[in-house]
């Protein structure tokens, strides 16, 4: 057996997450979220909504967030493997406009703690990729939005060799650039 670790990522707030496995000659069993053990790393996270999605090799999913009370998010992959990517979008963070990224999968069992006020979104490297989301948070769909995945301002390095083979849904298509959200757009958060 082996107990949860933490680390955190470059963008502040944001944490990669080894989970919780044990394995015997029964199989494995992956616990992913504990209340009181991710308080005592300091993240109070209350699911909302659970997610799970099936995405195929070089479907890009993302970049998502909503504007009226951000949503927290936790990822993690069932089966295959994911590049998962966030964007800080939080004007008083030091790391304002910057990406961070890490391979998700399976096999790494490691999930990733996404911080109110971040985009997110990821890119399928399996051809059968389920990934598991919780959103602490209640959703708003008026507020709900991204920025562009391939906007150069950002840069996301995607792990593919050929970006025109991607594909990407209709809505992810038409999101706003990072500059257009810095023009446009403000976070509300709860009080």
């Amino acid at each position: 057996m082996s107990d949860f670790s933490f680390k955190e990522m470059s963008i502040p707030g944001a944490y990669v997450i080894t989970s919780f496995f044990s394995e015997d000659n029964r199989g494995s069993f992956v616990k992913s979220f504990e209340k009181d053990i991710f308080a005592e790393h300091g993240i109070e996270f209350h699911c909302n909504e659970d997610f799970i999605s099936h995405s195929t090799h070089n479907v890009i999913r993302g970049m998502h967030f909503q504007l009226y009370h951000p949503q927290a998010k936790l990822v993690g992959v069932i089966s295959g493997k994911v590049f998962d990517v966030i964007v800080d979008l939080r004007e008083e963070s030091p790391t304002f406009g910057k990406w961070g990224g890490i391979y998700l999968s399976s096999q790494n069992r490691s999930s990733l703690y996404i911080p109110r006020g971040c985009a997110h979104g990821f890119v399928s490297l399996s051809d059968d990729s389920i990934v598991s989301y919780k959103c602490d948070g209640k959703y708003d769909k008026e507020t709900d939005t991204g920025i562009l995945w391939c906007d150069p301002d950002v840069g996301v390095d995607w792990p593919l060799m050929d970006l025109s083979k991607v594909t990407v849904g209709a809505r992810d298509q038409k999101q706003m650039t990072f500059a257009e959200f810095k023009k446009n757009c403000k976070f509300e958060y709860m009080t």
